[in-house]
């Protein structure tokens, strides 16, 4: 488990909360960037993820139970993504890491947040106290999985105790140490210490990677190198300068920024960032024109297509996503004529899964498949689920006119097993499920009925 694409003069981009993302990670790859660190995760976040290949997208998403994508990847960065997460439990981490290694290039343990979000949970810099902990933390991730495991740090109030931490890191196996050269309670304004970095590389005979000299030393790409030597680090790592204009990485020079944040909002698009994740991003590259009047605008826009409105890209937005449609109704045909059930004594199974944004609000097969019993004078459809202890998923089996309808495939909560049996069912049945974009069932759902009855009472005049 050697750090192979850790090694001399690489350059990384920084994890930074709210601004590595997939687009600013491979924006910065493109542009020339060795290395790319996702933002911090929580590690008590991530452990409630389910890991889901999107076909449409072409990404491995991790979605938390509220359905929310806590991290998206995809094939360009394989290799040189490194997953960053904030933990203070050696056991809870190492789940988190066995769910993600195969899908990154290696895992890495913040110890330098000094944010309260961070450190109120015993992660972060607050680390930095406990040592213990954070022999423990990374010898029980090193020994846990195949990938490579590093930790970023900030450096402590003295030389000595900064050089004593790390060689007890040192120790723990990591492939890899990320220095920031301030202290927990120093900010950007303050001067980074390239001292501690260099005496921190001297005594380690792993990797150390620079950072914290976005503001003192970079400004271009030449002054990379200047940062690099000056700490005596193997390699450097960029946040704010990279995050104001990525094209640092550049050996050619820096783009204009205006040329940048179109290139941003292309892999925004492409791989249906959040859209106020992506207009944050873009606001941090205007930096003091944000309130201009074209950063007002943007600042207005509430959806990726709004934000490609005031950047002019509505053809490259409308292409797009027709282009993502497209493939999500090739792959729903594809899947139609796979998805063959299975019979086994009184058990019919299909590999299935809910998806909640291919149905309208408030329609969903379990809905339907009411309807239908009762259209046909049936007894209501039973449902019997079941959780799996390991990681807590569930799978329901839908009971209809004897019969019984199953998933193959395990889902992340009570409500989507039973929705995935409804839909086996249906498909079975070859009877409508509700999805966006098919034909007309000519089923009333119950919610419809209701509201029709309520809108007949009150039209009754009062007596």
């Amino acid at each position: 488990k050697q750090a192979n694409n850790i090694s001399l003069k690489q350059t990384a981009l920084a994890p930074m909360v709210r601004v590595g993302t997939l687009p600013m990670r491979l924006l910065a790859l493109d542009y020339g960037a060795d290395i790319v660190y996702c933002e911090e995760l929580i590690d008590i976040k991530m452990a409630q993820c389910e890991r889901v290949v999107n076909d449409v997208l072409e990404t491995v998403d991790f979605v938390a139970p509220d359905e929310r994508v806590m991290f998206r990847t995809c094939s360009k960065e394989k290799g040189r993504v490194v997953f960053q997460m904030g933990t203070a439990d050696p056991e809870r981490a190492l789940v988190v890491a066995k769910l993600v290694e195969n899908d990154v290039a290696a895992v890495d343990v913040n110890m330098g947040c000094p944010k309260e979000y961070s450190t109120k949970g015993g992660m972060g810099s607050a680390l930095l106290s406990d040592p213990e902990k954070i022999e423990a933390i990374l010898s029980t991730l090193v020994n846990g999985i195949s990938k490579p495991v590093t930790c970023k740090i900030r450096i402590l109030p003295t030389l000595e105790d900064t050089v004593n931490l790390v060689k007890r890191i040192e120790k723990t196996g990591v492939a890899a140490i990320a220095v920031h050269g301030r202290m927990k309670e120093e900010r950007p304004r303050h001067p980074v210490h390239c001292d501690y970095i260099q005496a921190v590389a001297e005594s380690v005979s792993i990797p150390v990677i620079a950072n914290g000299g976005s503001s003192d030393i970079v400004k271009t790409f030449e002054d990379i190198e200047k940062f690099r030597a000056a700490a005596g680090a193997s390699s450097v790592m960029l946040a704010r300068a990279a995050m104001w204009n990525p094209s640092i990485f550049r050996q050619q020079g820096a783009l204009s920024v205006e040329e940048v944040m179109e290139d941003y909002i292309r892999y925004a698009v492409r791989y249906d960032n959040n859209p106020f994740n992506t207009k944050y991003c873009l606001c941090q590259m205007l930096r003091d024109r944000v309130e201009s009047p074209f950063g007002k605008r943007l600042h207005a826009a509430q959806t990726n297509e709004e934000i490609c409105e005031v950047f002019g890209m509505t053809d490259f937005y409308n292409k797009t996503k027709a282009e993502l449609e497209a493939r999500k109704a090739a792959l729903q045909t594809n899947g139609d004529q796979t998805e063959q059930p299975t019979h086994e004594d009184d058990l019919i199974t299909m590999p299935v899964r809910f998806e909640r944004r291919d149905y309208p609000p408030q329609i969903t097969p379990k809905m339907y498949l009411l309807e239908w019993s009762r259209k046909e004078k049936l007894d209501q459809p039973v449902y019997e689920t079941e959780q799996r202890t390991q990681d807590r998923a569930f799978q329901s089996t839908v009971i209809i006119d004897n019969k019984k309808y199953r998933s193959a495939l395990w889902e992340k909560s009570k409500k989507f097993a039973e929705q995935a049996a409804a839909i086996v069912c249906l498909r079975t049945l070859g009877l409508p499920e509700g999805r966006i974009g098919e034909e007309h069932s000519g089923l009333v759902n119950k919610r419809k009925r209701d509201d029709k009855k309520c809108a007949a009472l009150c039209r009754q005049p009062f007596i």
